[in-house]
């Protein structure tokens, strides 16, 4: 749901005659101006963006939906914005907005949407091309400048007063000259009067309030929240504006005259310096210990001998018998942790707060730590090719060959084929680099394959690592490979194992401190080192 923050706005007021009784109307939404979404996100809306037909759009107050107070009866849709009449209705809560709106003091609109089509421009701003309405807001600051209530109907026209009881008088005794826009409608009673319309509300320069007493300062402190800000906002208003011409000619103060009234800006989060990713444990997976993982170790299955099957060489002779051989292989665990303490100062004065960032971080560093551990059991796995790419800038054979002839073996030994390709980031930049003898490259880019020459082995793109293709396997670049790596292989060969035990503290009131634990056990298994071959990269 996008809800847009307040910015500064001006705006007029004004009833139109033929307005329905208790209404306003006004823009909902310019087009084509970017406004600021009340997480910091920058949004623009098109023409036809906001929809004119379907279920109407409830009018709330402030955006809180505990404030009803209407509905969106029409809108129309223009060049310059989405235009609209909503309808307030008679209720305690719809009197006090409908007089706010009268009195200029809620003067603008804020839509609540939520976008079903969109996209991002260079300076990461939502171009919103289609969206569901779903309410709008009476405010007292809109995001859009032009998103303002341009007219105000406060009560119905005229109508004949009934004999039988008399007229509601909205004009005070005292001062019979003021003009008053009554609170509610009548319905089958007397008909009020006052204008069908309101007059044309101009803006007006700031009020002045005076000093509050100490009382009113007090019970305001008492109340808390917005009364005692509006106070204390008076207060300091009084105090600036009827200040001497001694006070106005002071020495200058500085920033470094108040360094106890200036709070250290800290733009928070942190700055992400680091991928918490795990590129070869995303590929091949990561399984559940066996047996809750209440032990140790754990027995993994693996082929020794198969049975055999052969042609009978003649009738009632001995058939083909082989005894199976199933190898039991113990798999160990190993236990992965790490640990922090902090200080309960950190942890109580530090914004944005120190324990979540430095946790946060503590996870991701376990994670970094497993994958290493995967990349190495499938270094350590593998079995060689004897297969040598030698890398030429305008020469892909060697590479083609070796790729191939790491396939066969696969094939050769297992009757299955590869089905990824793990490399070390500077092996990744040199299939990408690879060109043929046309300077065209053998793995274009994806997005523009048909445009990049006639070769077709496989698709690369710079900007996502593993979403490169060569030769159609799902290419894995990993930097916890060594330099010049270069392993082809069936996946499911390759075995991770993961519990995740989580976070664990403990107090140390000794220092006044806190000591945070993060720890899990992983295990790996390569169940056929023929179905891992690694192939030499040289140049």
């Amino acid at each position: 749901m996008i809800r847009l923050s307040p910015s500064q706005i001006t705006v007029d007021a004004a009833a139109a005659e033929g307005l329905p009784s208790r209404s306003i109307s006004g823009v909902a939404v310019t087009y084509d101006e970017t406004a600021t979404v009340n997480d910091g996100t920058k949004v623009r809306f098109l023409q036809g963006s906001l929809p004119v037909t379907g279920r109407d759009p409830k009018l709330f107050g402030q955006h809180d939906s505990n404030q009803i107070i209407g509905k969106v009866v029409e809108r129309l849709d223009t060049p310059q914005g989405m235009m609209f009449t909503a309808k307030i209705s008679q209720t305690r809560l719809g009197d006090e907005y409908l007089t706010l709106a009268n009195d200029g003091v809620i003067d603008a609109v804020s839509v609540g949407v939520t976008p079903t089509k969109f996209s991002y421009d260079e300076a990461g701003v939502m171009i919103v091309e289609a969206a569901n309405w779903s309410e709008l807001s009476l405010v007292s600051e809109g995001a859009f400048s032009g998103a303002v209530i341009t007219e105000v109907a406060a009560s119905a026209p005229e109508e004949t007063i009934h004999e039988t009881e008399p007229a509601v008088e909205l004009q005070s005794e005292q001062d019979t000259t003021k003009d008053t826009t009554p609170m509610s409608e009548t319905q089958e009673t007397p008909a009020v009067e006052a204008a069908a319309t309101v007059e044309k509300l101009w803006a007006q320069p700031k009020r002045k309030f005076d000093l509050p007493t100490a009382g009113e300062y007090l019970a305001a402190m008492h109340i808390g929240g917005e009364t005692f800000r509006n106070v204390a906002a008076a207060a300091r208003e009084f105090a600036l504006n009827n200040r001497s011409a001694l006070q106005a000619a002071a020495g200058d103060v500085t920033s470094g005259d108040t360094p106890g009234l200036l709070p250290t800006p800290v733009l928070g989060p942190v700055f992400a310096d680091l991928n918490y990713i795990r590129p070869v444990v995303a590929a091949i997976g990561a399984r559940a210990m066996p047996d809750g993982g209440n032990q140790k170790t754990f027995i993994r299955p693996t082929w020794t001998t198969h049975t055999s099957v052969a042609s009978q060489s003649t009738e009632l002779t001995s058939v083909s018998a082989t005894t199976p051989v199933i190898a039991s292989n113990v798999v160990t665990k190993t236990t992965l942790s790490g640990q922090v303490t902090l200080s309960v100062q950190d942890v109580d004065f530090t914004s944005p707060a120190a324990m979540q960032i430095i946790l946060q971080d503590l996870v991701g560093q376990y994670m970094l730590k497993s994958d290493d551990i995967a990349a190495d059991a499938i270094a350590n796995g593998a079995s060689a090719s004897g297969s040598t790419w030698t890398v030429t800038a305008d020469d892909p054979s060697t590479l083609i060959a070796a790729m191939y002839d790491a396939a066969t073996d696969i094939l050769n030994a297992t009757n299955f084929l590869p089905d990824h390709v793990f490399v070390s980031p500077d092996v990744w930049k040199k299939l990408g680099s690879q060109l043929d003898q046309d300077k065209r490259p053998i793995f274009p880019y994806a997005g523009v394959a048909g445009l990049m020459g006639v070769n077709g082995m496989g698709a690369a793109n710079i900007t996502v690592a593993n979403t490169f293709n060569p030769f159609g396997l799902n290419l894995v670049a990993d930097r916890n490979f060594a330099a010049g790596t270069l392993f082809v292989a069936r996946g499911a060969a390759c075995e991770f194992y993961e519990q995740v035990r989580g976070l664990m503290s403990v107090e140390v009131p000794g220092t006044l401190g806190r000591t945070f634990s993060y720890y899990g056990y992983v295990a790996t298994f390569i169940a056929d080192s023929d179905m891992v071959k690694y192939i030499v990269v040289s140049g």
